[in-house]
């Protein structure tokens, strides 16, 4: 029998659904039975790339239940300035399946004993339990790092404080001095890019804002981090919360546990993707020497414009060095023409890179001919780069990226911030720097931090302690 049963519930993109299943994962080897929650397009995608019939034979007290989708897959506004609204219709679209599983046990299937949903519900699973007068832990998971969430706590000082708003293109190197932990570090175009004026005006960043201090009712509060990685950051927060579990790198933490359990024996592995993998990379990779290979992946959701595609492409082939790019095949907004690739582009492609739609990230960054990560500076894959030992080029698109790609830079020293700049002669200078010139420095620090990644999810590590102390208080709650 299971010791207790987790309902976990995280925002239908990608990244979210990713992170999150690691976590249920982890949960599920210490024997408590976890029901997750996702939309029927998410659930059919990780049927048909992800492995998850691996999964459940794997881990027979975790099952998966859907929620029907509440998008058009085709055109869902997951994106961008327009993820307000799919956040908000999947708010909304949830409650009656919430209600459903709150309500519902048998002799079968326990009742559950705690909920752990997406932070950026806010208060959605707190509401549906008071409407029912049902009493229930609700914990709650955010997905972002952890200088991002407590960006958005303290947005309410910041105005009064008036550090905020941003007052246009000429404010954005104004240095913002009042963030707790984070004094006099950050510019104003280093906060989380929902704090940036624009045209139809600020809601989305009120809606984060507003979203984010709902988390401060929590019963629990999750972060995929690591005290070595944020810990002034994580001081701060825990001024706020009576229970924080930061229990990351979720992905590494999660290899460590399995070796654990498994005591040698092989470890069925899971490729936990919702996109179609091409592993010819791999094949390819393997042919190219050590350190050579510029890895370069915008993540599941940025959106990018084709002159800024063919300026970066322009200058990784500029540069003279092998790459492995992932180009997802919707990542251009708008309809593009292959004729209009120059044929010194095509041809530097031909010679020095490798194209995929889709890579097995983790596998590529631990490859022995990576030798930096051109990125997005999204926190899974930030997270899966410091774990590997690989320094990084952050080209940042939108929500927690501006200031993930900040730390990188300026505290973790890992790599270069190029964000809001696309230029051919910068990416062929800044691949430059961390290929050659200033190759030693940032893998000197890079794999440091690595060592503090795997220390934290070894035994007596801050995280594997974490992850023990949460799977506690679930138990006990469920007492």
């Amino acid at each position: 029998m299971a010791e207790a049963h987790v309902l976990i519930f995280p925002l239908p993109l990608p990244a979210h659904v990713v992170s999150m299943l690691k976590l249920a994962e982890l949960l599920a080897l210490q024997n408590l039975r976890i029901t997750f929650l996702t939309t029927d397009t998410i659930h059919s995608r990780l049927t048909r790339f992800g492995d998850i019939q691996v999964l459940s034979e794997s881990y027979p007290t975790l099952h998966f239940k859907t929620l029907s989708d509440c998008y058009d897959e085709g055109g869902h506004p997951g994106f961008g300035d327009r993820i307000w609204d799919f956040i908000s219709s999947v708010t909304l679209h949830a409650k009656p399946f919430l209600r459903d599983i709150l309500l519902s046990h048998t002799p079968q299937i326990p009742k559950l004993s705690c909920v752990i949903q997406d932070g950026i519900f806010g208060s959605l699973s707190a509401g549906v339990a008071a409407e029912l007068n049902i009493s229930i832990p609700i914990i709650h998971f955010r997905t972002i790092s952890s200088c991002c969430f407590w960006a958005y706590i303290s947005a309410t000082k910041l105005l009064q404080c008036q550090e905020l708003p941003i007052r246009g293109d000429d404010d954005m190197d104004r240095i913002i001095k009042n963030l707790p932990g984070m004094e006099n570090l950050l510019r104003c175009r280093d906060l989380p890019s929902f704090f940036r004026p624009n045209k139809q005006g600020n809601s989305t960043f009120e809606s984060y804002v507003d979203r984010s201090r709902q988390s401060l009712a929590a019963d629990a509060f999750i972060l995929n981090s690591f005290e070595d990685l944020e810990g002034p950051v994580l001081n701060q927060i825990r001024h706020h919360f009576s229970k924080v579990f930061t229990v990351g790198p979720l992905h590494h933490h999660l290899i460590t546990r399995k070796t654990e359990s498994n005591q040698g024996k092989e470890i069925p592995r899971f490729k936990n993707s919702i996109f179609q993998v091409d592993r010819s990379c791999m094949t390819w990779l393997d042919a190219q020497p050590e350190g050579s290979v510029m890895y370069v992946s915008f993540g599941s959701s940025t959106i990018v414009k084709k002159e800024d595609l063919m300026e970066i492409w322009q200058g990784l082939v500029n540069s003279k060095k092998r790459f492995l790019w992932v180009m997802r095949p919707d990542i251009v907004a708008g309809k593009h023409n292959e004729d209009e690739i120059p044929t010194e582009v095509k041809e530097g492609t031909k010679e020095r890179g490798f194209i995929v739609e889709w890579a097995p990230q983790e596998e590529v960054l631990a490859h022995k001919a990576i030798g930096g990560f051109l990125t997005h500076s999204g926190w899974n894959s930030t997270l899966e780069s410091l774990v590997a030992g690989v320094p990084m080029i952050c080209w940042p698109y939108f929500a927690d990226q501006q200031i993930n790609s900040r730390f990188v830079s300026e505290v973790w020293k890992v790599g270069l911030d190029m964000k809001d700049v696309c230029d051919r002669d910068v990416v062929e200078k800044m691949v430059n720097d961390v290929m050659v010139h200033r190759r030693d420095e940032f893998l000197k620090s890079a794999r440091a931090i690595a060592m503090l990644a795997h220390k934290s999810v070894s035994p007596g590590g801050s995280s594997y302690t974490s992850l023990h102390d949460l799977i506690e208080y679930i138990k006990g709650e469920n007492n």
